[in-house]
């Protein structure tokens, strides 16, 4: 039989339970928005996408940069998170490693439009930077071992350098004539092959 105590703090669990839920559906709904329209995406459409009205997004994120800072911290948290589910539940780290660049390029469309939405904010933009770099190139480097180590070598460059190469492709976004996502998925492959080429090399070396 539950307390007196118990009976009197549960809904105020409930109701916080419900707040984080619905923040959440908020965040997914606003990187759902921004990857397709921006950053500056009218409020109503991510409120819509979210089925709430308007004064519930304002009530959990008072400013746009409010908001945007969240999405980024969710995202980062969304692909740290994803990195080793994939590694478990796909048959090939190769693929693993291909899935999560192409999550990671939908998020880099939040990740440049931060700039913009805090441009008066140099110490919250270097903290997010910060955020970014300590939570998910341990998650790619993981990933990028795993996948060179399937390839029978090792890469030639390290996770950092393949998440800055990566976004530099993806600044200005996708056009009719010009899809990040693709050659971000070339880039990767060709790191790839130059695991196999190496080893290649050197067994021929080996042979001879």
């Amino acid at each position: 039989m539950a307390s007196s105590d118990d009976a009197r703090h549960s809904p105020k669990r409930g109701k916080r339970s419900d707040a984080r839920r619905n923040q959440q559906v908020l965040l997914d709904a606003a990187a759902a928005v921004f990857v397709e329209s921006g950053v500056d995406a009218p409020v109503r459409e991510i409120a819509a996408r979210a089925g709430v009205g308007m004064g519930t997004v304002y009530r959990h994120f008072p400013s746009r940069g409010d908001l945007v800072v969240a999405v980024y911290r969710h995202q980062v948290d969304t692909a740290a998170a994803v990195g080793p589910e994939l590694l478990a539940s796909q048959g090939s780290a190769v693929d693993a490693l291909h899935r999560w660049v192409g999550l990671f390029v939908d998020f880099l469309v939040t990740k440049h439009g931060l700039a913009r939405a805090l441009q008066d904010d140099r110490e919250q933009s270097d903290s997010l930077h910060r955020y970014f770099v300590d939570h998910l190139v341990p998650v790619c480097a993981q990933l990028l071992d795993a996948a060179t180590e399937e390839c029978g070598g090792t890469a030639s460059i390290d996770a950092y350098a393949l998440l800055r190469g990566i976004g530099n492709l993806c600044i200005g976004g996708s056009t009719s004539r010009y899809d990040p996502n693709r050659l971000a998925h070339l880039l990767v492959a060709g790191v790839l092959a130059d695991v196999d080429s190496r080893r290649s090399a050197e067994s021929s070396v080996d042979d001879t």
